[in-house]
C-alpha cells in the first residue's frame, strides 16, 4: 500500500488560490440572497451556461481571445438572459421557471453552433467550462501598487466592492422588492428598476468568475450559502452577511479538502472548485439537519417532545376522570396496561411520559399501578376544566351538536391557560355541567 502524499501548503500558490475562491463565493452569496428570495435560484446557472454565444461573439468580431472582448461579450449574453427570460415570463405569460428554461437553453444551443464554427481557431475545454482553472491562478498576475497579484483576484475583488456596496445602499429597496414588488412601486422606486440592476451585477459576477472558477462553484455560491442561512435565521440583514461567511469558510474549506483528503488515500489533490462546491453542499446538509428552528432533527425532537407532553397530560386526565367515578376517599390506581388501553398508545411512550411524571412527582406507582399525587390531581383539574369548559363553549357559543365537540376540546384543552379558562366561563352561561351532564370542575385554588 503507497504512503499518503505529504501536505505542503504554499502561501504563495494556495493562498491566492483561496483567496480567489472566497472572493467568488462572497460576490455571488451577496446576490444570492435576493434571488432565492425572488424565487430566481437557477438564474446564475442560466447565465453561467448562456455566455458561450457571447464568448464566440467576442472571437469573430475580434480574431482573438484576450480577456476583455471575451468579458464584454459574456456579460452582454448575460444580460440579455435576464432581459429575455423577463419579457417571455411577462408578455408571453410563460412561467418563470419554464421561460428560464427556454431562454438559457436557446441562447446555449446557439453557443454551442458558433463555438464548432470556431473550433480550428479556438479551444474550448469542457473540463474548463465546469470546474474553471482556479489552480492556475497565482499564473496570471497585475502589477498592482508594485506587488503582482493575480488578475482574478483584483477582478473579483472589485466585484465583491460593487456587490457589497450595492446591497449596502440599496438594502431596504431590495428588501421590499423581494417580497412585495407592488409596494416597492407604490413606495416611490421602481420594482422594475431593482430587478434589473439586481440582474445586472449577477451577470457581470457570473462571468467575472465562470473563467476561474466554472460553472458548478458559481451555481453552487450563488444558491447553497443563501439557501444555508435561511435556514438558520428568519432576519434578511442576518441572512446576508451570515450567507457570506458560510460562503467564504466554504471556499477556503473547499480549497484545504482538495489538497488534504485525497492525501489521507493515498492519492492526488483534486479539483479545488469541485471540493469548494462540495463543502458548501455539507454546510447546507448539516443545516437542513440541524438548524435550530428549521432543521429536520429540532423539528422532530420538538413534535416529540410535544406528543409526550400532550401524551402526559392526557394520563393525567384518565387517572382524574376515573377518580370522579369512584366513591371511595383516596384516589384510585390504574394499571399502566389499562391507562394503555384507553390512551391507545404504545409500550415506550408510556413508559417515556410515566417516568417524566414520575420525575415531577405528578404521580406514583403502588401495587396496583399508577395514582395521582395532590399536584398531579391540581394539574388534572385543570386540565379537565378546560376540556368542559370548550364543550360548553362550542355547545353553546358556536352551535356544534354534543356528539361532535369532544375531539375539538380535547385539542383545545392542551393550550388553554387559566386566563382563557376564566374568559370561556364569561363567554358562557354560568353552569356546573358540560353538554354531556358530568361536572366541571371548580379551579384547583378554588376547589
Amino acid at each position: 500500500m503507497n504512503a499518503p502524499l505529504p501536505l505542503a501548503w504554499s502561501w504563495a500558490l494556495d493562498g491566492w488560490i483561496v483567496a480567489a475562491g472566497v472572493l467568488c463565493a462572497v460576490a455571488s452569496a451577496l446576490l444570492g440572497n435576493f434571488l432565492v428570495l425572488r424565487r430566481m435560484s437557477l438564474l446564475g446557472d442560466a447565465i453561467s451556461h448562456a455566455v458561450l454565444p457571447g464568448l464566440a461573439a467576442a472571437f469573430f468580431l475580434t480574431g482573438q481571445r484576450s480577456s476583455l472582448p471575451m468579458f464584454v461579450g459574456a456579460v452582454a449574453v448575460g444580460l440579455a438572459t435576464a432581459f429575455l427570460t423577463e419579457w417571455v415570463h411577462r408578455y408571453g405569460e410563460v412561467d418563470e421557471g419554464a421561460s428560464l428554461g427556454v431562454v438559457f437553453t436557446s441562447l446555449f444551443a446557439i453557443g454551442l453552433v458558433m463555438i464548432v464554427q470556431a473550433a480550428d481557431h479556438v479551444d474550448l475545454d469542457p473540463g474548463c467550462v465546469l470546474y474553471g482553472a482556479i489552480e492556475l491562478t497565482p499564473l496570471d498576475t497585475w502589477e498592482v501598487l508594485g506587488r503582482p497579484i493575480p488578475r482574478v483576484v483584483v477582478v473579483l475583488a472589485a466585484v465583491v466592492l460593487v456587490n457589497l456596496l450595492y446591497v449596502t445602499l440599496f438594502f431596504k429597496e431590495l428588501k421590499i422588492t423581494a417580497f412585495d414588488p407592488g409596494l416597492a412601486t407604490t413606495s416611490g422606486f421602481r420594482a422594475g428598476w431593482m430587478h434589473y440592476s439586481l440582474m445586472t451585477l449577477v451577470a457581470v459576477t457570473a462571468v467575472a468568475s465562470f473563467e476561474s472558477v466554472g460553472n458548478i462553484l458559481v451555481v453552487a455560491m450563488f444558491v447553497t450559502p443563501p439557501a444555508t442561512a435561511r435556514l438558520l435565521t428568519d432576519r434578511l440583514s442576518t441572512m446576508v452577511w451570515l450567507g457570506a461567511a458560510i460562503a467564504a469558510a466554504a471556499a477556503a474549506l473547499g480549497h484545504l479538502s482538495a489538497v488534504a483528503v485525497p492525501a489521507w488515500f493515498g492519492l492526488r489533490s483534486t479539483t479545488t472548485a469541485g471540493m469548494m462546491a462540495v463543502s458548501v453542499g455539507l454546510f447546507f446538509t448539516l443545516a437542513l439537519f440541524f438548524a435550530p428552528h428549521q432543521g429536520v432533527v429540532p423539528k422532530a425532537w420538538r413534535r416529540l417532545r410535544l406528543s409526550l407532553r400532550i401524551l402526559g397530560e392526557d394520563v393525567l386526565g384518565v387517572l382524574f376522570r376515573a377518580d370522579e367515578q369512584t366513591v371511595a376517599a383516596s384516589s384510585i390506581s390504574l394499571p399502566a396496561g389499562q391507562l394503555r388501553a384507553r390512551l391507545h398508545c404504545g409500550r415506550l411512550p408510556l413508559r417515556l411520559v410515566l417516568w417524566e411524571l414520575y420525575r415531577r412527582g405528578l404521580v406514583y406507582r403502588d401495587l396496583e399501578g399508577v395514582r395521582l399525587t395532590a399536584k398531579g390531581a391540581g394539574q388534572a383539574r385543570e386540565l379537565v376544566r378546560s376540556h368542559r369548559l370548550w364543550e360548553h363553549y362550542l355547545v353553546e357559543r358556536a352551535g356544534l351538536a354534543a356528539d361532535r365537540i369532544h375531539l375539538q376540546a380535547e385539542r383545545f384543552e392542551h393550550v388553554t391557560d387559566r386566563a382563557m379558562r376564566d374568559q370561556l366561563d364569561q363567554e358562557t352561561s354560568l353552569t356546573e355541567t358540560d353538554p354531556h351532564g358530568q361536572a366541571i370542575p371548580a379551579e384547583p385554588d378554588d376547589a
